[in-house]
């Protein structure tokens, strides 16, 4: 079981797979960044200055001065501005995700089909069929 796990370590794909992992969490950093410092502020100046980081309810009801004072007092809270954050945030990433399988596929599909291949030539009848041909005229004749 150990050299079965060592062999799957091993294979280039799991490597693959831990770039992956650590290029997407710093993607990730980056498209948080975006929403919230970029993205957010330009929302909030075509709807009244609207910060969604900060929109929230209390379920019990309290007001609190922010999401961060209402969370610190314990109170139960319907977070809807992070929630619109993070599929702000989903949908950015999904789309370069997109992209990139797209460049992907259109590579892919490019190295599997060469274009400096001469294309095939048609070629005379075989042996077979020119002895079988003899053959047959001789029988006729």
């Amino acid at each position: 079981m150990i050299q079965e796990f060592k062999d799957f370590i091993a294979k280039g794909n799991v490597m693959d797979m831990a770039v992956g992992i650590i290029v997407g969490a710093a993607f990730t950093a980056i498209v948080t960044s975006l929403v919230g410092d970029l993205i957010n502020p330009i929302i909030a100046l075509f709807t009244g200055g609207i910060d969604f980081s900060g929109w929230f309810y209390t379920l019990d009801g309290s007001t609190h001065a922010s999401l961060a004072a209402a969370q610190d007092a314990g109170a139960a809270v319907f977070a809807i501005g992070n929630f619109i954050m993070a599929v702000i945030n989903f949908l950015i990433i999904a789309f370069v995700v997109f992209l990139l399988v797209k460049m992907v596929n259109r590579i892919k599909a490019s190295a599997e089909k060469p274009e400096d291949i001469a294309p095939e030539v048609a070629t005379g009848p075989s042996e077979l069929d020119v002895l079988l041909e003899i053959r047959d005229a001789l029988k006729k004749g």
